[in-house]
């Protein structure tokens, strides 16, 4: 029995059944990312000796995930393992501390397999911003997984990790989700702890599980989420399992996003919304003409956002310094330019300039308006509506280097995750098929704030309909 195939759920009953034991799973983890990675290129850093040592008395806590290693982006802290964001910038930081969310699923007895590829600081779309290496779509290895999470989807598709912790700001887990065929859940914006992630955009960043299935994705939400008193955005709920009756749900599908969708997404989605109309939901496409400049918004709030928190990698206090320098100034101005990747860089510009005097009400100010009036519509919605089906992504992964040098055209890859994100709610992205050349396609499920479980009920509804078959 190849270990790797089997999902979490059945990997921690097998577990409990003493029909397989941790270390077990470690090795065949091991294993695989020894024989794969070097095609798919999924992991930065491999703990192969500490996963081994973590995994022996792993499996002796009660808990559901007990004996189950997690693969984690590298822009979330894990004490002792190299921790780079993939940037120059930060090649070799070991940080001190694990962030929450790591603490969390240690105490419930998973261990750390690696740290996985990304796109800088989460800057981008296709992980092709990496400092560090290439991944490449399990699916097809001449395209982009996506990004920024696009090591953590590939290692996930690929059964190099039963699952991965990531992080969403725009899109970030929901786009290499879709991408790539698996499931990722961007939570509501403070219900899981950011502390001990590296920050790129503070008010929209935050951490949530890719897994191949929806059960399991629900699993590992409900370790993670919750109160942190090291985050003071993170809210104290209480996620609740109730039964769902799909009969009395309704769902809206939006006009605007699905006129942004390639024609076999937009078949895909239609579909999907078949599906769960056969099941007893009420369909209807509404129009929210608000979420046209949520792109805009979004790009203009992160990267003012970025180019304060980033301000801190000076050569001085954090990150890479050059070794040969004039004067203080020469060496920041330097550290900088050598440090950064182009899109970090060009996203530190954007932001400075947004923020900077005659400009800020102009560009910031005016994108917060437009950030406001796209929470309002999502709550003109929710009034009379239970959730919202939509696209992931606009069309299926594309090639390496086919926008590489457009980054207005790499933007609008995040055209149908980022509203969510702007509104702080939860969304969830699902594999719902593939097109005619085999490439995944996922469907979006965004509720009103802390609605997860509400999302998880109907995509695991969903995903028997679906039927979905990976790799």
């Amino acid at each position: 029995m190849d270990l790797t195939l089997l999902s979490v759920i059945e990997l921690s009953e097998a577990l409990k059944k003493h029909e397989i034991t941790s270390i077990e799973i470690a090795e065949a983890y091991l294993q695989r990312i020894a024989k794969k990675d070097g095609e798919i290129g999924a992991y930065i850093t491999v703990c192969n000796q500490g996963t081994l040592e973590a995994s022996k008395n792993a499996d002796t806590s009660l808990s559901d995930i007990a004996g189950i290693p997690v693969a984690v982006k590298d822009n979330i802290c894990t004490k002792g393992i190299t921790t780079t964001c993939a940037s120059k910038m930060l090649y070799g930081y070991v940080p001190p501390y694990d962030a929450s969310v790591i603490e969390k699923l240690k105490s419930a007895g998973s261990f750390v397999l690696g740290k996985l590829n990304m796109d800088e600081f989460g800057m981008g779309s296709s992980t092709e911003n990496s400092a560090l290496k290439l991944t490449r779509n399990p699916y097809d290895y001449d395209r982009v997984p996506g990004g920024s999470s696009g090591g953590a989807a590939a290692a996930v598709a690929a059964y190099e990790a039963p699952f991965a912790i990531a992080s969403d700001t725009g899109g970030s887990i929901r786009q290499p989700a879709a991408f790539c065929g698996v499931v990722g859940m961007k939570p509501t914006y403070g219900s899981v702890s950011r502390y001990g992630l590296v920050a790129f955009a503070s008010s929209l960043d935050q951490i949530g599980p890719i897994t191949r299935t929806v059960r399991d994705n629900r699993l590992i939400f409900n370790i993670i989420c919750g109160k942190d008193a090291r985050d003071s955005t993170t809210a104290e709920s209480v996620y609740e399992r109730d039964a769902i009756d799909i009969s009395s749900l309704r769902i809206a599908v939006l006009s605007e996003l699905m006129d942004s969708a390639s024609a076999d997404v937009k078949e895909k989605i239609i579909k999907a919304a078949s599906k769960l109309e056969r099941l007893g939901a009420q369909i209807d496409i509404l129009s929210l003409p608000e979420i046209k400049s949520a792109l805009s918004a979004y790009y203009i709030i992160s990267s003012a956002e970025a180019s304060s928190n980033l301000a801190r990698y000076d050569g001085v206090r954090y990150g890479y310094r050059v070794k040969n320098f004039d004067d203080i100034d020469d060496m920041m101005i330097q550290s900088r330019s050598e440090g950064f990747g182009e899109e970090v860089k060009r996203r530190i510009m954007l932001g400075t300039f947004a923020l900077s005097t005659g400009y800020h009400d102009a560009y910031y100010k005016r994108a917060k308006h437009v950030q406001r009036a796209v929470i309002n519509a999502f709550d003109r919605i929710f009034k009379s509506y239970d959730l919202i089906l939509a696209p992931t992504t606009p069309g299926v992964a594309f090639r390496f280097g086919e926008m590489k040098n457009d980054p207005t055209a790499m933007y609008r890859q995040d055209i149908c995750t980022v509203p969510a994100s702007i509104a702080g709610l939860p969304a969830l992205s699902l594999p719902v098929g593939k097109n005619a050349a085999g490439l995944p396609i996922g469907a979006q499920l965004i509720g009103a704030a802390f609605s997860e479980n509400l999302i998880y009920s109907v995509a695991e509804l969903l995903e028997r309909e679906v039927k979905y078959c990976g790799l």
